[in-house]
């Protein structure tokens, strides 16, 4: 005899969150992990501002990164996930940190972009954008 277990969509609908989630913590450790490799120190993890939230903070020879994590089943995909508005609140949760962080960055801040597939393969984008990008995608 065959048990099947039915299960409410929202049921459905949080177990898939918490999955993606996991998901992403996964890969927000193996890119922390790549980054100490390459000699930066991880400044913080999954740093929650008023603005909102920022992947990894990481710091090297005075170098300040603020790092957003994109993980989809392609490059391509994590390469079109980062939209304009995310970048905004992106910029405003870094000048938060700033602001309650003073004496980082000396030597330059930037924002980096490090896009994941579902295989764990990496692609970081340096500097991918600024404060004042005109830029018009998603």
């Amino acid at each position: 005899m065959k048990l099947t277990t039915m299960c409410s969509p929202e049921t459905i609908k949080m177990a898939r969150g918490r999955a993606a989630q996991a998901r992403g913590l996964r890969a927000e450790m193996l890119v922390a992990a790549r980054l100490e490799a390459q000699g930066w120190a991880i400044l913080a993890q999954r740093m929650l501002t008023e603005a909102g939230e920022i992947d990894l903070i990481a710091s090297r020879a005075g170098l300040l990164a603020f790092v957003e994590i994109k993980l989809r089943d392609d490059l391509a995909a994590a390469a079109y996930a980062l939209g304009s508005r995310q970048r905004a609140r992106l910029l405003l949760a870094a000048e938060i940190w700033l602001g309650n962080n003073p004496g980082h960055g000396e030597v330059g801040i930037r924002f980096d972009v490090v896009l994941v597939d579902k295989a764990g393969q990496m692609r970081r984008i340096v500097d991918a954008f600024r404060g004042g990008d005109t830029w018009s995608g998603r």
